[in-house]
């Protein structure tokens, strides 16, 4: 069985999809400047530290271990960032990635899955958004991965290489078993924030806007657990690898929930009471965005089996309670382009063959 290569394999979704390539027993190289990754999420057979504009290291990794599947996550991911600095997002997103993806095709790859967003939708018109909807983003974050699934067409007409962008919706929770979550230097998403308030690591958690046209006048979103979203690029590796054309995907589950909905059950499964500081809505935030997901159903039997609210909630409670300063800060950042053979249980790493 040939590796995969797992571009940004240190970050949050992607240090839960080595470990589900992992449990399959498909070898694993990870790839990762850990600029926001953390070694300490992953044990893949050989872990490298370096960039992936670095082409001369993509292609010597490439080669000397025969890979011919990629998953690429490398990517910086604040909205907000994005619109203070769009140069910067689509210069480590979009060129990076021409960099990374053109390396890798001239190396010998045939199959690429890609981490998209469902911010490429924009606000969109529509309800729930299928992946017929209008591509109309509105922020740089969202307009650089959509450059990226441009390039992929390109790049399966003249270089007949496979792809499948997969564009998620709100990933959420951790492992089931409280092994690895999520840890961002700066924490914007909204689970992480409810669970850092109900450890008390923040005084009171921010709402944006209570008058919001849904049941409760707060924002509601589609929550996908992050294991779920794992397995889905593993089916979309395995089709493929089959023969499946290229194509798109929502990754969503196809309901929603509201923000006070999330507070609601947090508070139930924690035991704690959380203060709210109700603030005015952000410029940009609909009221509702929730996926169509047949598609990826229909192609390739994927189902969400770990998105209901209660498993969301209680693994990343597990994760945050357990890991309250995440990973340790900045152990391990480092950008030194060597691979590393990890030392770890038998069980964690497969043979190279």
């Amino acid at each position: 069985m040939r590796p995969v290569l797992v571009a940004g394999g240190a970050g949050y979704i992607g240090s839960h999809t080595v470990q589900a390539l992992q449990k399959e027993h498909i070898p694993v190289i990870v790839l990762d400047n850990l600029s926001t990754g953390h070694k300490e999420a992953v044990c893949p057979d050989y872990f490298f530290a370096g960039d992936i504009a670095d082409t001369d290291l993509v292609e010597h990794i490439i080669s000397k271990y025969h890979i011919r599947s990629v998953i690429h996550f490398a990517a910086k991911s604040l909205v907000s960032e994005s619109l203070e600095k769009p140069e910067l997002y689509f210069d480590e997103n979009t060129v990076k990635s021409f960099a990374f993806l053109a390396a890798a095709v001239r190396s010998g790859v045939k199959q690429v899955v890609f981490s998209s967003t469902a911010a490429v939708y924009g606000v969109p018109d529509q309800m729930p958004i299928n992946e017929q909807t209008m591509l109309s983003p509105i922020n740089p974050y969202g307009a650089s991965k959509r450059m990226i699934e441009e390039y992929l067409e390109w790049m399966g007409r003249v270089d007949k290489v496979q792809w499948v962008a997969l564009r998620y919706f709100n990933a959420a929770g951790a492992a089931l078993d409280g092994s690895i979550g999520e840890d961002h230097d700066v924490e914007t998403h909204l689970i992480p924030l409810v669970m850092k308030t109900a450890m008390g690591r923040r005084k009171k958690l921010s709402v944006y806007g209570s008058d919001y046209p849904t049941p409760d006048g707060t924002c509601i979103r589609d929550y996908v657990h992050v294991d779920d979203i794992a397995y889905a690029h593993m089916l979309a590796l395995q089709a493929l690898a089959e023969g499946m054309p290229s194509q798109v995907f929502n990754i969503g589950t196809g309901n929603g929930f509201s923000v006070r909905e999330i507070v609601e059950k947090c508070q139930s499964i924690t035991g704690r009471t959380l203060t709210l500081d109700w603030e005015e809505r952000r410029a940009g935030d609909p009221p509702i965005l929730v996926s169509d997901n047949r598609a990826i159903k229909d192609a390739v039997g994927w189902v969400p089996r770990n998105s209901d609210l209660d498993t969301i909630l209680s693994s990343a409670w597990r994760w945050h309670s357990s890991h309250p300063k995440g990973y340790g800060g900045c152990q391990g950042k480092t950008t030194t382009a060597m691979p590393v053979r990890m030392p770890l249980p038998i069980w964690c790493c497969f043979p190279l063959f």
